[in-house]
């Protein structure tokens, strides 16, 4: 059994490895750097045409990502709880799937209260205060002052259209779940509203791909009216986020997983480690779990896990299995967001933070990827659409460095489960774990490579 990696696994950006991703790269670093100096000349200089000129291409570019934020919720949480259907089947992979998605759970929501404690331990983004708009500020007054019941009222629509004309993203990820679970419940009936929003899915992550390549354009702008107007301070919030990000990442990959690898697995993790190493730097290097897949699925291999079950675990894994972007990562930002904008998140957002991790990649099983995952946790929080889209703005200029680490994380948490799974299950073979090493990694196009084993049946 075998899961794909959809092509609509993130927002397109150049393909992972080629010239034009490290161009890309590039241009967004330097327009990093020029709007730090454009917005600090304007300030020293009191210019005010030049801070007008760097808002307006801020504020459109922030425009372009707002308007996909609705579509994009909506129709990934349809399709992605529709393509779960794919691990119904015999009992054996019935326990199996059901295994490994439990400890999805289990290492997913270790990894965000180690990402929420960081994120409150280091106070990212308090040194500055980015004043929102007046509607946001009433907005963001109103659901300060909620509980569980004005969460709940809040959360159900009284009219469908009007949730997605009011940009109501808390309400539109309750109706996209509603509608995902009773398409998937409908099946074949359904089918041809699930393919719409495949489609519709598709199109959406085309026109996001072609705004996100205006990145360094709009990098420039929104760090540069950052620096025009807070100056210098707007340096030390972007460090703090980068730093905790760092932090929380090494304690996920250096101390969660050689605990459970130990505890669990039975597994040395100097063990693990070597053996991992090569796909773990390959990750950290090409900022894509995806491309890194094969390199994944081979090391799970050499470290003994039965082969088949490893071409099911990882690739599944590989779409839904994010430590790094879809728990610690939205829940650091999230908090660096909000106290960027001033707002003082309270307990029951904490637990929608945690909510959103455990259960959110599930729901966006083969479209989550750090950028859902971030809109995700800002939305269901409830914070408006200005404040989630200005906020994924910022934090995108820096997002080069941040996703090196993230995607390391995610592809050692990928490795790490089916190992667990698979000594729970009588699948991991000692011979082979013990061998000093196993068949070479492989190039991305190269099928998995099965160390010499005497094949033994798997449990019924």
């Amino acid at each position: 059994m075998s899961t794909d990696v959809s092509s609509s696994a993130a927002p397109e950006q150049p393909r992972t490895g080629s010239r034009r991703n490290l161009y890309f790269g590039v241009a967004v670093l330097v327009g990093l750097v020029l709007g730090a100096v454009l917005g600090f000349v304007a300030k020293q200089t009191d210019a005010s045409w030049l801070t007008t000129t760097l808002k307006t291409i801020g504020n459109i570019f922030t425009s372009l990502l707002q308007f996909t934020v609705i579509p994009l919720v909506f129709t990934a949480i349809v399709v992605g709880i529709n393509s779960l259907r794919g691990l119904g089947g015999p009992r054996t992979a019935a326990r199996l799937g059901g295994k490994t998605l439990l400890w999805f759970g289990i290492t997913s929501l270790i990894a965000v209260l180690i990402g929420i404690a960081v994120g409150l331990i280091s106070g990212a983004g308090k040194s500055v205060d980015v004043k929102p708009s007046e509607a946001t500020v009433a907005k963001l007054a109103d659901r300060a002052q909620g509980n569980w019941l004005t969460v709940i009222n809040n959360l159900v629509p009284d009219n469908i259209f009007t949730a997605f004309s009011n940009g109501e993203v808390l309400q539109v990820v309750f109706v996209a779940a509603l509608v995902g679970v009773a398409t998937y419940a409908l099946g074949e009936k359904a089918a041809p509203f699930v393919a719409f929003n495949r489609s519709a899915f598709d199109i959406i992550q085309k026109l996001l791909g072609w705004i996100i390549r205006l990145a360094p354009l709009g990098v420039l702008g929104l760090i540069g009216t950052a620096f025009a107007t807070y100056g210098n301070q707007f340096v030390k919030p972007l460090l703090s986020l980068i730093a905790a990000v760092y932090i929380a990442a090494a304690l996920v990959l250096f101390v969660v997983y050689p605990i459970l690898l130990r505890t669990v697995g039975k597994v040395s993790p100097l063990t693990f480690y070597r053996k991992a190493w090569t796909a773990l730097q390959f990750a950290f290097v090409s900022r894509s779990s995806g491309a890194t897949l094969p390199l994944s699925r081979q090391t799970a291999v050499n470290l003994g896990v039965e082969p088949g079950y490893a071409g099911f675990a990882v690739p599944l894994g590989t779409t839904t299995k994010m430590d790094g972007c879809a728990a610690l990562y939205p829940a650091i930002a999230t908090i660096f967001i909000a106290n960027l904008f001033g707002v003082s998140l309270s307990f029951w957002q904490y637990v929608g933070i945690v909510a959103v991790a455990v259960f959110g990649a599930f729901a966006t099983a083969g479209t989550t990827g750090w950028f859902t995952m971030l809109t995700l946790t800002l939305s269901t929080i409830g914070l408006p659409t200005e404040v989630v889209a200005t906020g994924v703005a910022i934090v995108y200029g820096i997002d080069p460095i941040l996703d090196m680490i993230r995607t390391a994380t995610n592809v050692a948490g990928q490795i790490t489960v089916p190992v667990l799974v698979a000594r729970s299950e009588g699948l991991l073979d000692d011979s082979v774990l013990d061998q000093p090493s196993g068949p070479p990694l492989l190039d991305a196009d190269t099928e998995i490579e099965t160390p010499t084993r005497e094949k033994e049946p798997v449990p019924a």
